[in-house]
């Protein structure tokens, strides 16, 4: 695999994975965690950051450990089996729903401020996905500055409502006296970490992606990381604080953020709120999504899990047939009726599926690796390890099981078929033998020792 020589610096990925996580689950979802648990909401979203780290534990674990060269898809492949890597492998292609939930989104907020251009919804996704992937061809480092410029803007307007509404708050907001905190009680409460952890999602699997990329990377990436779920959990909170404080909670529960604020910003403010944070916050994450795919397609391509024909590249390295297939599925959804809460489920349910492995597996890991688990910057009791890793699995298995129930039973049908046809193609695959065990076990060996390499290099 051809790396670019462009190193990133711990304030790529910052921006990275901040613009990652910070993206259009929190305009469109905070209304409904409202629903669930009221003006609690502020400590759900806070939880729910850090349950979305756990859910991911992996990603933190294993950058601390190696410089993996694939991101994602090599760690997976280190420690899945064949059917399962082959499954695993497959998810990335099906994870471009994810993306054209980020155009619609995109092409809803625009328009609800350029209300002229309502009717060309679907047309305005397709420009925007096209923008980005033109943006692409151009780099990770590309990508990444994109990113940062993004999140900046997303950033300030984030606290411009901030700041223009928390003095707006109603007197009273921690009290429970009128039934509005703990609404629903404890299960209102899980219900509501549940929903908004979709929102949280996305710290840890911009940074893991661009690890061939990162200067440092062991150190600066597993430490980024908490840095980005700490900012996430205290932006989200204050968000929060405002979105269930400002109007009565009938008027914002089920609401997106626009509703409170239209209340709280005249009519030139509201505006500049919706292209400055809801808009910017929905690119960041298209940007930060096609920046953390790159690797993992040219992995999936040239493991053979696709044709021979999306193996090729562009002379610096692009893998242009590979994305062009990725373009594709990110493109075809906005033409049909799935809604955006659909895609993001079809899209996270197979990770969060594999995820529940793959925390687990970590115990195995440190023990066949101690040398490199004694030198992570994450390294701590191996008694308490262990309870992390069997409680990140237990998140990212109620994460799938939350997200599945949620579904319409149209929807639960379309998720099991995907589901299978995933397992089937990967199957095919290994007994055609276009894929063989053999190589699989051979090429967890190789990404060990590809990361071995990258490791030692890191500390020369």
């Amino acid at each position: 695999m051809q790396v670019e020589k462009k190193k990133l610096n711990a304030f790529d990925i910052y921006t990275l994975g901040v613009g990652g996580a910070i993206g259009s689950g929190i305009f469109v979802m905070m209304g409904s965690g409202i629903a669930y648990t009221g003006r609690s909401i502020v400590l759900a979203v806070s939880v729910g950051c850090l349950y979305m780290l756990l859910a991911y534990l992996f990603h933190p674990v294993m950058s601390s450990m190696f410089v993996v060269p694939g991101g994602d898809y090599d760690m997976k492949a280190m420690l899945l089996g064949p059917t399962m890597t082959g499954f695993s492998a497959l998810t990335n292609v099906v994870g471009s729903l994810g993306m054209a939930s980020y155009s619609i989104s995109f092409a809803s907020y625009f328009t609800s401020v350029f209300t002229g251009l309502a009717d060309y919804q679907e047309w305005i996704a397709l420009l925007i996905t096209l923008i980005f992937f033109a943006f692409s061809i151009r780099g990770t480092k590309a990508l990444a500055t994109l990113t940062s410029v993004i999140t900046v803007i997303l950033l300030v307007s984030i606290v411009v409502f901030i700041g223009v509404g928390v003095p707006q708050v109603q007197p009273g907001y921690w009290s429970n006296a009128d039934g509005g905190f703990w609404v629903d009680g404890f299960s209102g409460f899980i219900g509501a970490i549940a929903m908004m952890s979709f929102a949280c999602q996305g710290s840890t699997m911009g940074p893991v992606s661009v690890m061939p990329v990162t200067k440092n990377a062991r150190r600066v990436i597993p430490l980024t990381i908490l840095f980005i779920t700490l900012t996430v959990g205290v932006v989200y909170g204050l968000m929060a604080y405002v979105a269930a404080g400002v109007l009565s909670l009938d008027q914002v529960a089920g609401q997106n953020l626009s509703v409170v604020a239209s209340a709280i910003f005249n009519p030139a403010l509201f505006a500049v709120f919706i292209l400055g944070a809801a808009c910017c916050a929905i690119l960041s994450s298209f940007a930060s999504g096609l920046t953390q795919i790159r690797y993992p397609l040219q992995s999936v391509a040239n493991d053979g899990w696709l044709p021979s024909v999306f193996k090729k590249t562009t002379k610096n390295g692009y893998p242009y047939v590979v994305m062009g297939l990725y373009l594709i599925f990110a493109i075809v959804p906005i033409f049909t009726s799935l809604s955006v809460d659909t895609l993001i489920s079809l899209t996270m349910i197979p990770m969060m599926i594999i995820n529940t492995y793959m925390n687990i597996s970590l115990i195995r890991l440190v023990k066949k690796y101690p040398a490199q688990w004694k030198n992570s910057v994450l390294h701590m009791p191996f008694p308490l390890f262990c309870c992390l890793c069997v409680l990140g699995t237990l998140c990212a298995l109620a994460v799938a099981y939350y997200l599945f129930i949620a579904l319409d039973v149209t929807s639960m049908i379309l998720c099991v078929v995907i589901l299978a046809v995933l397992l089937i193609l990967s199957r095919v695959q290994l007994m055609r033998g276009v894929v063989k065990k053999e190589d699989l076990l051979a090429k967890r060996e190789e990404i060990a020792a590809a990361a071995l390499a990258a490791t030692a290099a890191e500390d020369n």
